[in-house]
Order: structure tokens, then sequence, then C-alpha cells
């Protein structure tokens, strides 16, 4: 198992830069997980830590090495990829035990070794049939095995369960959820565009955009603590409401007057920006509150709702026609054409100055 970083590393095709100034370290045993928008360079930089796309400038190293020069079956690599990629007219055995015998391992060994897999992996009954006899689930665990029985010391997953439909890809998430218990010291590095399995599976998430990393950290410190805007409204579904702000007052609390005339109080040591700017106030969905009272950030129309039985998203357009949706609690006997308002828990709320950086949480 491996230790992996990236050192100023970039991308070019032609005179155009995919990726630029990479930096990241990644430790044994974590789970990281690349997300953001489609085109933002994840999946290039999954292949370039594969070695199947050239490093334009910079270094990999695994364990210290530099692998920029090395081939991709000489760096201790095993990926899974978004097609599967098995072999039609071969066995799920045979699949599973190709790269072995391409080694030239005994046979003996080779059968102790994808029966191991096989069994981690519930495929067990289905070594002898060909992949065509396999759901999109049980093919996806099979691409798996065969890039487990390789014991590569760093694995590669490349939005795997993107083919899948919705009740599979929560199956065969929580069965690589599994695996990753079952290998503990396992380097794993996971493309997906889907937040749940960023936020179930990893260790660290990394956030890409704009031809580089915009944050790294746990799955709620990205939640709880973004670094600037896109961040806050990349992580979590629905995205965060932004609110056009201003600097009311200034003093041991500085009022934060919000584009429908509402206050909110916060706490002047925790605005670490010139507060003589405006700002936006950004709020979760989930965090804000039907209130009757003047203490309210936000009050709007409802233009649409979405009953989905455990909660209910409730749609606004705002006077700035930026679009505001608010989540809560179950099933609500609420209308169309209804004007509500909101409160919100100062601490929960996010700012952000002229240059869309949190005011929170940068030092």
């Amino acid at each position: 198992m491996a230790n992996l970083k990236l050192i100023n590393a970039a991308k070019v095709y032609g005179n155009v830069p995919v990726l630029t100034d990479i930096n990241l370290e990644i430790k044994q045993g974590e789970l990281i997980v690349f997300v953001g928008p489609s085109g933002c360079g994840k999946s290039t930089l999954l292949r370039m830590i594969a070695g199947l796309e050239k490093i334009s400038s910079g270094e990999l190293e695994i364990d210290g090495e530099l692998m920029n020069d090395v081939p991709p079956a000489k760096r201790g690599i095993a990926m899974v990829f978004q097609s599967y990629a098995l072999y039609p007219h071969l066995t799920v055995r045979d699949n599973m035990s190709f790269a072995l015998k391409i080694a030239k391992i005994p046979k003996d060994e080779i059968n102790k070794i994808v029966e191991n897999a096989a069994a981690s992996l519930q495929l067990t009954e289905y070594l002898d049939r060909l992949p065509k006899a396999l759901s999109g689930g049980q093919r996806q665990r099979v691409a798996i095995g065969r890039a487990i029985v390789r014991d590569p010391k760093i694995f590669l997953f490349d939005e795997p369960l993107s083919n899948l439909d919705a009740a599979l890809r929560v199956a065969t998430r929580i069965e690589i959820a599994q695996l990753k218990e079952n290998l503990p010291d396992s380097t794993m590095i996971y493309v997906t565009h889907d937040q749940v399995e960023a936020m179930t599976l990893a260790t660290r998430i990394v956030v890409l955009n704009n031809r580089g990393i915009e944050q790294v950290g746990t799955p709620l410190e990205l939640y709880e603590k973004p670094l600037n805007k896109f961040v806050a409204t990349f992580i979590g579904s629905p995205a965060m409401n932004i609110l056009p702000a201003k600097v009311q007052e200034i003093g041991a609390v500085t009022g934060l007057t919000l584009e429908n005339g509402a206050v909110a109080q916060v706490p002047i040591a925790s605005i670490q920006a010139d507060i003589s700017k405006d700002f936006s106030v950004g709020a979760r969905p989930e965090d804000m509150v039907i209130t009757q009272g003047d203490d309210y950030i936000y009050k709007g129309t409802v233009s649409y709702i979405e009953a989905l039985g455990e909660v209910t998203l409730l749609y606004f357009n705002s006077d700035e026609n930026n679009s505001v949706i608010v989540k809560v609690p179950g099933i609500q006997s609420i209308e169309r054409g209804q004007e509500l308002r909101f409160s919100v828990d100062p601490a929960k709320l996010q700012m952000f100055d002229e240059k869309d950086l949190s005011c929170k949480y940068r030092s």
C-alpha cells in the first residue's frame, strides 16, 4: 500500500491548460474522492496518476519514487472503469485471473487469490458465468475483483457506479465501503459526480474547479466550513442559497442587511475581511426555518413544491431573480402562492466577500 504526492502537476492539451498547480498529498489508507463540475479535470487527474495521461509538468511520487515516466503497468495501480471493461468471452473466474496468468503466477495460487476475492465480493456462485449473464452491479463487482486480485498499491475508481440504476448504486456503494473496511491499509482514489457517494465514502474530498483544486477536506469540513462560494454551493443538495447583503453597522455585532430588508446579526470577530465591502450571505436549505416573527432573513412567495415524503422542498423566485430553495421536514400543508418568512441560526450562516471568498474560515 502506498502514499501518493502530486507536486505542481499540470496538464496541457496543445495550448489549452486543463489542470494547473495541482498539489496534493494522499496518505496510505485514505479513500480520496475527486468531485467537481463536468469538464473540471477529475478523470484527467485520475488518468495522470494511472499513467494513461502524460503529466505536462510537475511531479507524481508514489512512496517517494518519481513516477512521471514509469509505465502504467509498473506503477502498482489498478483501475476500475465506468464501463466495466470485461472480456465478454471469458468467465468471471477468467476475467479476474487474467492479469495473474500474464504475470505467470502458479495456477493453485491464482485459484486461491480469485476465490478469496470472489468471496469478499459475493461472487463465488457466479465464477463460471459469462459477463452477459450478470446484472450491471455484478459486472461492476467483477471489475472491482479483477483489481483486488492484483494486490495493487493504489486503487483508482473512475465513476464506477454511474451506469447503474438508483437501487444498484446504493447497494454497490455499500459494497465498496465494506471493501474499504476489509482493506483498511489500501489507498483508494475515487472520481464521482454523485455527492452522496462523495460524502459517504470519502476520508477526504478534493473539490476541483477552474483547472485547479478549490479545497481539500473531510466531508463535514467542506459542508460546514467552505473556503469560498463555489465550494459552499457545490457541496450539499439542494445547493446553498446565496443572498446579497451589506454591512449596516459596525460594533461588537455587525448587522448584515439582506436583499429583502431583513437583518442578520453576526459577531464582528467572525468576519475576516474588509467590512466596508458588500457581502453575500449563504444559508443552507435545511437550516432555514419557517417563522411568523420579524427576525426573518428571507421572505418570499412559494412558486413550486416538491413533496418527497420525509422532506418537502419549497422553491422561491427572489426579488433579484435568484432561485431560493428551502428544505422543511415531512409533509407540509403549504400551497403555491403562499408567502413565507424564514429565520436561520446566525452561527449557521456563511458569509462571502466581493471576491466570493469565505469571511469566516479563511486565514
